[in-house]
């Protein structure tokens, strides 16, 4: 039998944030899709206020200013702080009403809190201040997925990868990957998500989405490549024990099958995948 994953606790955050592309994704614009101030905006809500900075540190200017409060919109809205990240939004566009990253971060709120038609109006007010920026381009195409505008979203992660400079080119590979999987493009997907592996083999979300897409196709060396790969990396959740369990069923060894349904078994008893397998549904 295999080895099956020890993983340290430090790691178990960073699997959940990515896999909870279960996203995919579900979640906001951050929370499911890869987002960005916007960076990734998976991680624990808060209920209380976090300290907020002194407008006196930028020394009056109303630059400055927009971009403090702006940083700590975007920080209330990793929170789910949403009434308090508006209020920081709106001090940001008084003081400077040019400055389209308050905008960006405005259409992710917005799309949080399901008004599309502020959240659009907001991301094409930053892309009409700056059309070029990777980021916003990145939260707009995931915007355009989330809105049944699959089509209409993935030319706006190709023109977020135009920027040489763009710090997480992975990003919009892996969400045009979850798009083209939506309209059920599944070779473009695949091409997708290897270039967003090529670029950030780590990144726990693609090894998922690779390992599940050739266990659908049934090329079953690949998907346990992927499987163990990100089992190996990050602490296994039920989903991705779950997939490990059915790739080891179909090649037929049993031993590594019954090791990984006793890690779900125990790991997550109370999960839907567990209720599967209690079911019997493998499939």
């Amino acid at each position: 039998m295999r080895d099956t994953p020890r993983l340290t606790a430090k790691h178990s955050g960073l699997l959940a944030a990515a896999l909870a592309l279960s996203m995919l994704l579900g979640a906001c614009a951050g929370r499911s899709g890869e987002s960005a101030m916007p960076s990734n905006t998976g991680g624990p809500r808060s209920t209380e206020r976090t300290p907020s900075l002194n407008d006196g540190r930028t020394g009056g200017d109303p630059i400055e200013s927009a971009k403090v409060h702006t940083e700590l919109a975007f920080s209330y809205f990793q929170r789910g702080q949403m009434a308090v990240a508006l209020e920081e939004v709106r001090i940001a566009l008084a003081a400077n009403p040019n400055h389209f990253m308050a905008y960006n971060v405005l259409g992710l709120i917005n799309m949080d809190l399901g008004d599309n038609a502020k959240a659009e109006e907001a991301f094409r007010r930053a892309l009409a201040m700056s059309p070029n920026d990777s980021d916003t381009l990145n939260n707009y195409g995931w915007f355009l997925c989330q809105t049944q505008r699959e089509r209409q979203a993935i030319p706006q992660f190709m023109q977020a990868l135009k920027n040489p400079l763009y710090g997480t080119p992975a990003k919009p590979y892996m969400n045009a990957g979850l798009c083209s999987q939506k309209i059920g493009d599944d070779a473009a997907a695949e091409d997708y998500y290897r270039k967003a592996f090529a670029l950030e083999p780590g990144n726990a979300g693609v090894m998922l989405r690779l390992s599940e897409l050739y266990f659908k196709r049934s090329d079953m060396e690949k998907a346990r490549f992927y499987s163990d790969r990100l089992n190996r990396a990050f602490e296994p959740s039920a989903e991705s024990l779950w997939l490990a369990l059915r790739i080891e069923r179909k090649t037929g060894d049993r031993a590594s099958e019954s090791s990984y349904a006793s890690q779900l078994r125990r790991r997550y008893p109370n999960s839907p995948e567990n209720q599967k397998l209690q079911q019997g549904q493998f499939e």
